[in-house]
């Protein structure tokens, strides 16, 4: 199956943020993709301290209903970064999937917060309720994660249990110092320990660093998108993965049994 990264970076918008989805879903389909993942916040975007509540929209919204359109019209399934009404105050941070004929597939919010590097996002987001989000396409499982979850293991760890074999990633990584080797080293090494292809897409501008990339169960980049704006595309496959997995069997070696009983001995 081949993965499209659609990489831009939205702003405040949300019709010029559709119209750049539309060209960027249609470059994706003239090399051949069967999907294409969007950034977090693709729906609109601005500074990490902005109020998100005016734009929010329910799945039943235009917005969506714009990429179940598109998809629809371009037989190329969407994944997508947007917002959800939650509160007087906040948001949800939301990823949407839909289907190469317009379905909605599903959606998943996120639920560990950007509350780091000088930031609080839960001042403006609420978390998720915690139901996770893996879907099949093109033959594959997927499994959705969102920006600063990629420094959380125990996510895509469970994404891999629940049959994920492809992590989408959509992010809106800031830029500072080290930021960007920690999000190279980090979604390589999702891949890496799970043994499965991490496909991330970044937002891209002055303030975020696109980065977008694909990376296989072996780490190898694939494809990456660097730091401007456009599509990238690369293929994942079940032989790749299975290749991997015969090489590297380290899911199957795990010991639970032995991880819960585990105590702190003091020496």
């Amino acid at each position: 199956m081949k993965i499209a990264l659609g990489q831009f970076g939205s702003g405040p918008e949300k019709r010029q943020n559709l119209a750049r989805i539309s060209k960027l879903a249609e470059g994706a389909v003239a090399v051949g993709a069967e999907m294409v993942l969007f950034p977090e916040a693709a729906m609109v975007g601005g500074a990490p301290d902005q109020s998100l509540v005016p734009f929010a929209e329910p799945l039943g919204g235009q917005f969506v209903g714009e990429l179940q359109r598109l998809a629809a019209k371009h037989g190329i399934a969407i994944v997508a970064g947007m917002f959800e009404p939650a509160d007087s105050a906040r948001v949800y941070n939301t990823v949407v999937a839909v289907a190469q004929d317009g379905r909605l597939i599903g959606s998943y919010r996120k639920i560990h917060l950007y509350d780091a590097f000088g930031h609080r996002e839960s001042d403006r987001i609420a978390p998720g309720d915690g139901k996770t989000l893996v879907f099949e396409l093109g033959g594959m499982r997927l499994g959705i994660m969102t920006c600063y979850e990629v420094r959380f293991p125990e996510v895509a760890r469970r994404l891999a249990d629940l049959g994920a074999e492809v992590l989408l990633l959509p992010a809106a990584w800031v830029r500072g110092p080290l930021k960007e080797l920690h999000w190279e080293t980090l979604t390589r090494a999702r891949a890496i320990e799970n043994t499965i292809y991490v496909a991330a897409a970044g937002q891209v501008s002055a303030i975020y660093a696109g980065l977008s990339a694909i990376y296989d169960p072996m780490g190898v980049a694939i494809v990456n998108a660097g730091d401007s704006e456009g599509v990238a595309v690369g293929e994942v496959t079940r032989e790749r993965l299975e290749e991997v997995r015969l090489i590297n069997p380290s899911l199957a070696m795990r010991r639970p049994d032995v991880y819960a009983d585990w105590q702190l001995v003091r020496t």
